[in-house]
């Protein structure tokens, strides 16, 4: 999650044909936090499993308790989405089940294939 400026938008202008981007729904950052997010703890890559994770790492200083205050905050881009941004660790995603069908064109081509 990334906060819109303006070097952020040049960033986003190169690789254009290559990533989706855009602003996530509520659901869809909610999804991706209790499905796929994991913190980071000491350098390591911990599944957020349990609440206390969050709290014993954002709890004190930023006034996150919990998965529900991780979500909120990222969401609303609070004054703590820095903080709670930097926590969550990059969501790994995996590949579509039926695989791809054409992986020589991008989607954005006149030929239009899958990435």
């Amino acid at each position: 999650f990334l906060k819109v400026n303006k070097p952020i938008l040049q960033m986003l202008k190169l690789v254009q044909p290559y990533v989706t981007y855009g602003y996530p729904s509520l659901k869809t950052v909610r999804e991706l936090v209790y499905k796929r997010g994991h913190g980071k703890v000491t350098k390591q890559r911990i599944p957020l499993s349990d609440n206390a994770i969050i709290a014993d790492k954002l709890g004190e200083k930023h006034g996150i308790h919990g998965a529900e205050d991780l979500i909120h905050e990222i969401y609303t881009v609070g004054p703590h989405f820095k903080q709670a941004a930097n926590f969550l660790w990059p969501f790994k995603l995996s590949a579509p089940r039926g695989g791809f069908t054409c992986k020589r064109h991008g989607y954005c081509e006149m030929k239009g294939g899958d990435w």
